[in-house]
């Protein structure tokens, strides 16, 4: 009885030796990432000048849109679903409206920084003036 009892410690032993790592980290379940959603985060600013890199922004709104749709911005949850039809293509929202405006050039720029779906977003758009720019169409670009 004592050598039964001698083989079955030792059986054991070498089973959670060779079976211990196993049980561990090699069979749980892969860690969960920290967000499902891909980073979407932008920081929108408005200027009055020709260049970006010569004014100094006037208005300056943030956005995020994963996920929940958040931000400075005054209508995150429509900006973002712009952004979602599009896929993130800035130059689809910028489609002239129909809106009279004066031809009076008093130039606006309006950059966009950051990240959409997590790539690297950087845009700048140029418009004659206010009334051009708000015309667009666009509540992103309306802040």
């Amino acid at each position: 009885m004592r050598n039964t009892a001698r083989w079955a410690a030792t059986l054991g032993l070498t089973a959670a030796t060779v079976c211990g790592p196993l049980s561990g980290s090699a069979l749980a379940a892969p860690a969960a990432p920290a967000s499902l959603y891909a980073p979407s985060a932008l920081v929108l600013t408005l200027g009055h000048g020709e260049r970006a890199a010569a004014v100094s922004p006037a208005r300056a709104v943030t956005l995020t849109c994963a996920p929940t749709p958040s931000g400075s911005h005054p209508a995150p949850a429509t900006a973002c679903a712009e952004l979602r039809a599009t896929d993130g293509d800035l130059e689809a929202l910028t489609v002239p409206g129909d809106a009279l405006c004066t031809k009076r050039y008093d130039p606006v720029v309006v950059t966009v920084d950051g990240v959409w779906n997590g790539k690297r977003v950087t845009y700048e758009r140029l418009f004659a003036n206010e009334c051009v720019k708000n015309s667009s169409g666009s509540a992103l670009f309306a802040f």
